[in-house]
């Protein structure tokens, strides 16, 4: 079964196309700039690299130039557009209605787009590709794979913030957390790496890149993660802040003169990494070499960014009353082994965790990298979100599921 996957943002496409029953990839590729001027498609076929400027009005059109893409005599990999048998999408909220995948009618397009006002930067730009793949690819069926729905295992301790209830109720404002299909994946492969069942392991996985979170995954299930009601809780980023005190919020207000939306473009996209660089740096390969060079900003902001993680890590130790694996995931998480090195060694000692330095030597490889001796197993599992998009809509499909259950009860 060949399985189109679709990552929608506001201006770009992201897709894969895999065999989902040899699970390998195809063809991928990124269109950018839809509906601004300079659209760009890169694409790539094995080792090969395509790259096509063309402007792109809208999702519509990007969509019909990558399925063009898809099936060109030198580009392509398929005959003609009849053998993509499905169409697996990603979407960022899906609230407290989805716990699981679920195949896309009209009914559940009308719950997703009712999630809208949780990820007004996320959602509409989701539904917006899921309606042009619809125009584009009308005859197959259409999954939606949800960022959130991993962490609908959370209990209501985990999920509930210490604000009068009245607003859970009204407004539905509670944690959510993120990235939970990397975690998933990364979890599920763990698990295997240790020869042990997933359903008997505590695991903290790291998924670590730009945006980043990290989740306690006891027995199977998310029980906690540091992502809350948006993705800017938690961890420090690179242009997120993380955590904070809240009343730093109106304090800026007053004291900058600043609106609540300024605020909040300033905690979103100027703060992070980017911010206790003093604007200098986000990207953390530019700040870890500068880091393990000693220069001063860059050191201590890689202190600040390793302290909020090791910190969640011991959290979640605690949260599930101990920890059989960490996995560290995404850009940084898989290609940092000075990270990697400074986490373990600097702060998880009391968990019994010792660093096999070889081993750590290594990027975007799949291996434990503490020793034989080692009381809990830290790890290195590079993420693959599309995999699981493809997985989901395959058994969806094969099986005629309207929806995935994720776990058993």
């Amino acid at each position: 079964m060949k399985i189109l996957v679709i990552n929608c943002g506001s201006s770009s496409i992201k897709y894969q196309l895999l065999d989902a029953d040899s699970e390998n990839v195809l063809a991928k590729g990124l269109l950018e700039r839809i509906g601004i001027s300079g659209s760009k498609l890169t694409h790539k076929k094995g080792n090969e690299k395509f790259e096509f400027d063309k402007d792109i009005s809208d999702h519509t059109q990007g969509l019909a130039m990558i399925i063009d893409a898809l099936r060109d005599e030198k580009t392509g990999v398929l005959r003609n557009v009849a053998e993509i048998e499905a169409v697996g999408h990603r979407v960022v909220h899906g609230g407290e209605r989805f716990a699981s995948s679920v195949l896309l009618d009209d009914e559940v397009l009308r719950e997703v787009e009712a999630n809208n006002f949780l990820a007004p930067l996320h959602n509409p730009a989701n539904i917006e590709g899921i309606i042009a793949a619809k125009k584009i690819l009308p005859t197959v069926p259409h999954v939606g794979v949800f960022d959130t729905a991993f962490h609908q295992s959370m209990s209501e301790v985990s999920y509930l913030y210490a604000l009068p209830y009245a607003l859970y109720r009204k407004y539905r404002v509670r944690r959510y957390g993120f990235h939970g299909t990397s975690h998933r994946y990364v979890a599920e492969r763990a698990a295997r790496l240790l020869g042990k069942p997933l359903k008997e392991l505590k695991i903290i996985t790291a998924h670590i890149g730009n945006g980043a979170s990290v989740t306690a995954v006891k027995f199977g299930r998310s029980v906690d993660t540091s992502m809350g009601f948006t993705p800017l809780e938690g961890l420090v980023m690179g242009t997120r802040s993380g955590d904070l005190d809240p009343a730093i919020i109106p304090f800026l207000q007053e004291q900058e003169g600043l609106s609540a939306g300024e605020v909040n473009s300033l905690l979103n996209k100027e703060s992070g990494m980017l911010g206790l660089t003093d604007r200098q740096f986000s990207d953390m390969r530019d700040i870890e070499v500068r880091a393990s060079e000693g220069e001063p900003i860059c050191k201590r902001a890689h202190d600040v960014y390793e302290y909020r993680l090791a910190k969640y890590i011991g959290a979640y130790a605690a949260a599930m009353n101990g920890v059989d694996a960490i996995v560290f995931t995404a850009g940084v998480g898989e290609n940092s082994p000075y990270l990697r090195a400074n986490v373990v060694n600097g702060y998880l000692g009391y968990l019994g965790a010792t660093l096999d330095v070889e081993k750590n030597n290594c990027r975007g490889c799949e291996i434990i990298i503490t020793t034989p001796d080692s009381r809990v197993s830290v790890m290195v599992i590079p993420t693959n979100e599309e995999l699981v998009i493809a997985r989901d809509t395959r058994e969806i499909v094969s099986k005629g599921l309207k929806e995935l259950k994720l776990w058993e009860d």
